[in-house]
């Protein structure tokens, strides 16, 4: 059998040569990807934070926000929403179908065993348990028509934090830091006190998909008085010089950094640096921060500070002040988790509302004389509103058909009601304002457009509002 020629030759260059000689070619490509590498990685290196302040996308109303969290959901007809007709009609059925209920059935219409009474220019009726917050009805924006879409706590909760109710989504506190930034580069953007431990937890207030620098920064939760309740910040301050800190980690953010260059663009790590080099810079700023020994004795007492029941939301109240003066760009303060009412109303309502008003009260007053109410946004409420009909002889279910929310300052009509329960407080009726309508009108007066701040992720781009929302215009001053 003849067999096949065997040829033989060396080869000009080898493969390695051919990729180093060709100018147009694959080593032109690496080189561009390695520079973009490069690139990436010295930006990871930059000093400029995430957090710098932004420009807003038009001319805002408002710098910042503090959101008054009522946990449990307030009764709206025993708050803010007077109906005569609940109070004529007390204990007959009724007139029209209910909508689901949440827990255990409920029985006839239960009149509000509050007092209402109109107050200010406005005429606006609140229940006898706010005292102090009804000196300030000049100043409030009341919604009357909010609604939501879920009759749960955690959902519910989760839809007034983020927009949705059945998926992890990123905060409003960390939308609007995310959008804007923050004015003060040795705090975080968005400071929670006290937040829940229940009901949703943390997600109502992190980042989710988000980079993590924008999550909201806890101190303490539900369970720790405020005055407890500290900024977190790096451990051992006192026992090792700043010096000995800085190099530490100035040498971790080198590692990190290499990290980067190789593996290119990583959220996690990059929040990761960043949170290490904002506790650091906290040393100095978190500490006179919290001790409120410079604030005058009025100020305290105005606040509730020297009360046993109101000190630890006063606190909270008065905090959320020192915080936005000094550039934070959202506070939450929560009084958790005491509104749930499906008992024992009259008792309950009445504590918690004692706990809360004059705070509340001094806070609107102490920003009103200060001259930051105008640029700040306050918004009060909890995760939904209760039934005008009872549950038990003395309670209340969950009601997301119709309740109560307020605003106040930045860029909102004082002294105004806006939509409209039905006679007797169960669903709106009239103007009504869903919680996508009320994160559309937030970012708004802070100068962003809802439909426009976005976050490509998994492939969709992401917002508060979803597909949803529209802007409450006749609310806008």
């Amino acid at each position: 059998m003849p067999q096949k020629p065997c040829y033989s030759f060396t080869p000009v260059f080898n493969r390695r040569d051919l990729l180093k000689m060709s100018a147009a070619g694959f080593g032109s490509l690496a080189l561009a990807g390695l520079t973009s590498e490069e690139v990436r990685a010295d930006a990871a290196r930059s000093k400029v934070s995430p957090l710098a302040a932004k420009p807003a996308q038009f001319e805002p109303k408002a710098k910042r926000v503090i959101f008054l969290f009522m946990h449990g959901g307030p009764s709206q007809v025993d708050t803010f929403d007077y109906k005569p007709l609940l109070e004529r009609d007390h204990g007959k059925p009724l007139p029209f179908s209910k909508p689901r209920v949440f827990s255990a059935p409920t029985g006839n219409l239960l009149k509000s065993p509050f007092q209402f009474k109109q107050y200010g220019e406005s005429g606006a009726w609140v229940s006898d348990i706010f005292p102090h917050v009804a000196k300030q009805v000049d100043d409030l924006c009341i919604i009357n028509g909010m609604h939501g879409s879920n009759s749960r706590h955690g959902g519910a909760l989760l839809e007034l934090h983020t927009g949705s109710d059945t998926f992890v989504r990123p905060s409003m506190g960390s939308w609007i830091t995310y959008g804007l930034g923050t004015e003060n580069q040795d705090l975080p953007g968005f400071i929670t006190m006290c937040p829940t431990l229940t009901h949703g937890g943390v997600n109502a207030y992190s980042s989710a998909f988000l980079p993590a620098i924008y999550s909201g920064t806890p101190l303490g939760n539900a369970s720790i008085p405020s005055d407890q309740a500290k900024i977190p910040f790096i451990e051992n301050a006192e026992k090792q010089s700043r010096h000995l800190q800085r190099m530490e980690l100035d040498l971790l953010r080198e590692m990190n950094s290499d990290q980067l260059a190789l593996t290119g663009p990583d959220n996690v790590l990059e929040s990761r640096i960043e949170s290490f080099e904002l506790a650091f810079r906290m040393q100095s700023a978190a500490p006179e921060l919290q001790n409120i020994g410079d604030e005058t004795e009025a100020t305290q007492k105005l606040y509730g500070l020297d009360q046993p029941a109101t000190r630890n939301f006063g606190r909270q109240c008065l905090m959320a002040r020192r915080f936005i003066e000094r550039g934070v760009r959202f506070v939450q303060c929560t009084h958790s988790y005491k509104w749930d009412q499906h008992g024992n109303l009259k008792a309950d309502h009445s504590k918690n509302a004692m706990e809360v008003d004059q705070p509340i009260a001094a806070l609107l007053i102490d920003l009103k004389a200060r001259g930051l109410l105008e640029d700040t946004l306050i918004l009060w409420g909890g995760e939904f509103g209760r039934t005008p009909v009872a549950q038990g002889d003395d309670g209340r279910d969950h009601n997301p058909q119709g309740y109560t929310m307020w605003l106040a300052g930045a860029g909102v009509k004082p002294g105004i009601r806006y939509g409209k329960t039905d006679d007797y407080g169960y669903y709106a009726v009239e103007d009504k304002v869903h919680l996508h309508d009320l994160h559309a009108t937030m970012l708004h007066l802070l100068g962003l457009d809802h439909l426009k701040l976005t976050y490509k992720y998994a492939g969709r781009d992401f917002r508060l509002t979803d597909v949803h929302g529209e802007i409450i215009h006749d609310i806008l001053a």
